[in-house]
């Protein structure tokens, strides 16, 4: 059975309480669409020619042969794009703000980059008709080298991607200091290299008594949401174009395709629909604008969808990395210096979650003297894409392990050790931000007050592993509207596509404000016509800033109804005061009108009541985790069976409990499959050989055990109700967690994922030296 804890530090009428989810009875009967539902009158079906090569320059395409196929509409390449120019675009970090990198991989231009690139598209009145015409367009290629290795891409006479990218290298960052730029104007793979560093690292390792160092290698790895990408596309006659798609962020969606066609954002409406998972992959656009542009050229409407291998090949997964990492530890057990270098692989074209590792990886210890390097390498494999906590689980993995072999030269408790080293609040991490008030160490002590960790284990090869992590967060603009009907009911429209209870928790929110039942908001997510401009449902930002935004437009209906109540009583606003659905005068008792009374007496009293909320708020709160795992492992064959496991999480304040311990146990999930057995298998050629989820290997239910969580609840200041984001952290520790969990069990530390029986039998004849 599992047991879910909540250690609460303020209670609310609403928020914090497990109110049925407002979208749950058209998802389980079906009525919710999803966007392989769409259908529109005289719709045509679009297939995509994706490379057969994982490196190739194309020499021409001739779609002849296939425009003369009955049923066929539309044919088009690269060619029907913009084709905007390499200058970077204000998008955000990361170097796919690059137009012409976007643009190029929806649809290649001079070279396939991967195995599955999507190279020319075809528009028919049938799937059947669409697919044969596929192999009636002919395409000359030059076939080159492949690399798909991140250490091999980074050699001198590696195949090169990309002849124009040179290696900008930012040689030392510190904080408060400015960056050099180096431009070396050679040719290469390294997309970026930089460098963080504080205090003095290698006067610190001169301090310790203790020092590891190890090599890590991670592979690429899928975030595995069951519902492939699908895009519906209207060009209108009068020039605007309605796209239907699922997301996690449809104003982003309609930017970046507005970049790629070269036409106006106010020329696109995008409509959000439900969405299968996402997990940070769907947070880039592939299909939207080929079907823009299939349909522009046959005046219809046109609907692509991908295969699974499609999604597998031509879709954005996380990177592979290669990773070195060095930390030192005096005999009283303080961290006296660390030194990680992390090279990650960005796919076709740059842009890794080099960054984001960067700042987070050490972020759990207060480490006075540091450094962080980290490159961001190009690879014949698709671009990477976000996956829950871009790039930090694989820091992770190795900082997590090495901290457990420390653990062990010193024989001191992991969790202790962690103690005496915890950044909080005031910390400064090697980046440079200084942490604000955070509950780091409130969940290591509620970790050393768990039943789970004081139970000795039972049996011969278990072991108990341990770890930590941190996510920074994110925030952007966020917009709601909501408006008051008759009946005492709130029509609530927001921003931010739901793919983890949102809807839910903005009603809520604006439920706890107007002292009403969480089931009287009714929240729908509005097109990109329909609400102010909302940043993508990532970074563990929406409850954050899609709730504050409908905080923010219910206090305006709770000011309009005080109003309201004080010219129905000819009194000054002024002596009105709300509170739990009520409005009461303050010196006469008797005068007092609930919200469902003042909604029905609207319309007499000055027409209807609309609140609206746009927010771009700072004040994120910085999310901790804590991880324990029993495993037992089967030295014949190297399987790895997880006994036990419990997650632990500051969340600030937990709005929906039951759907932040779905998001704690929904992480571990995936990172047990991360760590033990999910991974892209490639041969030398550039070719994936896993290409299904019957050979890539995802956990079910039969996989894992009951999973326990513990929500540990520090506020942020940074927010009305004290929230922090909860969907990422808590995909951070597992991979290390597992990994010293079977150090504990057969004496082996694991440098490779997935820690696959093989893997393990690798590691376990190496030990005996056979």
């Amino acid at each position: 059975m599992t047991s879910n804890v909540v250690l609460s530090n303020q209670e609310f009428n609403v928020v914090g309480t497990r109110p049925i989810r407002h979208d749950g009875n058209d998802k389980v009967t079906g009525r919710a669409r999803y966007s392989a539902d769409m259908t529109l009158p005289r719709m045509l079906h679009g297939k995509i020619l994706r490379s057969p090569h994982a490196h190739a320059r194309i020499k021409s395409i001739d779609p002849a042969r296939a425009l003369a196929l009955p049923g066929v509409m539309a044919v088009v390449t690269a060619a029907d794009f913009a084709q905007p120019s390499g200058k970077v675009a204000d998008l955000g970090e990361g170097a796919m703000a690059n137009p012409k990198w976007i643009s190029n991989n929806c649809m290649a231009s001079e070279k396939a980059l991967y195995k599955g690139h999507a190279v020319a598209a075809v528009a028919a009145t049938s799937l059947q008709v669409a697919e044969q015409a596929l192999s009636l367009i002919d395409v000359d290629y030059e076939v080159l080298p492949a690399v798909v290795d991140v250490l091999e891409a980074m050699k001198a006479d590696a195949p090169v991607l990309h002849e124009r990218l040179a290696n900008v290298e930012t040689p030392n960052v510190r904080p408060g200091g400015l960056r050099d730029d180096d431009d070396t104007g050679k040719a290469t793979n390294i997309a970026s290299h930089f460098t963080f560093e504080l205090g003095d690292p290698d006067a610190g390792f001169k301090k310790a008594d203790v020092i590891v160092e190890r090599e890590f290698r991670t592979a690429t790895v899928h975030q595995g949401y069951i519902e492939p990408h699908t895009a519906t596309a209207m060009w209108g006659e009068d020039g605007k174009l309605t796209v239907w798609c699922s997301s996690q962020g449809h104003f982003q969606i309609r930017d970046l395709t507005s970049l790629v066609l070269g036409i106006p954002v106010s020329q696109i409406k995008v409509v959000p629909m439900e969405i299968g998972g996402g997990f940070g992959g769907k947070t880039v656009i592939y299909l939207e604008p080929v079907a823009a542009a299939l349909s522009k050229k046959s005046r219809r409407p046109v609907k692509i969808s991908m295969g699974r291998a499609e999604v597998f090949e031509a879709t954005g997964p996380t990177s592979g990395s290669f990773i070195r990492a060095k930390i030192g530890a005096n005999k009283e057990g303080m961290i006296t210096a660390a030194d990680i270098s992390m090279m990650y692989e960005a796919g076709g074209f740059p842009g890794s979650p080099i960054n984001q590792a960067c700042q987070c990886v050490l972020t759990p210890y207060d480490i006075a003297d540091g450094r962080i390097e980290g490159y961001d390498v190009v690879v014949n494999k698709p671009k990477a894409a976000a996956y829950r906590a871009p790039g930090v689980p694989a820091a992770s993995f190795a900082i997590e392990s090495v901290i457990d072999e420390i653990c062990e030269k010193l024989g001191m408790d992991p969790l202790e050790f962690r103690v005496k080293n915890a950044t909080k609040e005031g910390s400064r991490r090697i980046p440079g931000p200084v942490l604000q008030k955070v509950g780091y160490l409130e969940t290591l002590a509620a970790a050393m007050k768990t039943e789970h960790y004081n139970t000795p284990l039972k049996g011969p090869n278990q072991g108990r592993g341990v770890a930590a992590g941190f996510w920074f967060n994110g925030t952007g603009p966020a917009c709601a509207t909501a408006s008051v009907n008759a009946d005492g009911t709130v029509s609530l429209i927001e921003g931010s596509p739901d793919i983890g209870g949102g809807r839910a928790s903005m009603a809520m929110q604006m439920a706890e404000v107007l002292g009403i039942p969480a089931e009287d908001v009714h929240p729908s997510v509005g097109d990109t016509d329909s609400v102010g401009y909302t940043s993508l449902t990532a970074g563990s930002g929406a409850t954050f800033k899609s709730g504050w935004a409908s905080y923010e437009a219910a206090t305006d209906i709770k000011q309009q109804l005080i109003q309201r109540a004080a010219r129905i009583w000819e009194v000054s606003p002024d002596v009105v005061d709300y509170a739990n659905g009520v409005a009461s005068h303050k010196s006469d008792p008797e005068l007092k009108l609930t919200f469902k009374q003042l909604a029905a007496r609207l319309n007499g009293t000055g027409g209807p009541v609309m609140g609206r909320g746009n927010v771009n708020p700072a004040g994120v709160g910085n999310a901790f985790a804590v991880h324990i795992v029993d495993v037992e492992v089967d030295s014949e064959t190297g399987k790895v069976d997880i006994l036990r496991y419990t997650a632990l999480q500051d969340v600030g304040k937990a709005v929906h409990p039951s759907y932040v311990e779905g998001q704690l146990q929904g992480g571990v999930a995936q990172g047990i499959g991360w760590a033990l057995n999910e991974e892209y298998v490639y041969s030398e050629s550039g070719a994936m050989a896993n290409s299904s989820f019957l050979d890539y290997r995802m956990p079910t239910s039969l996989d894992l055990p009951m999973i326990d969580t513990v929500i540990v609840e520090v506020p942020n200041p940074g927010h009305p109700f004290g929230v922090r984001g909860v969907g990422e952290v808590c995909i951070v520790p597992p991979l290390a967690a597992v990994a010293n969990a079977i150090h504990g069990a057969v004496g082996v530390r694991m440098e490779v994922l997935p820690m696959s029986p093989g893997n393990i039998l690798e590691a376990l004849w190496a030990k005996e030296g056979k």
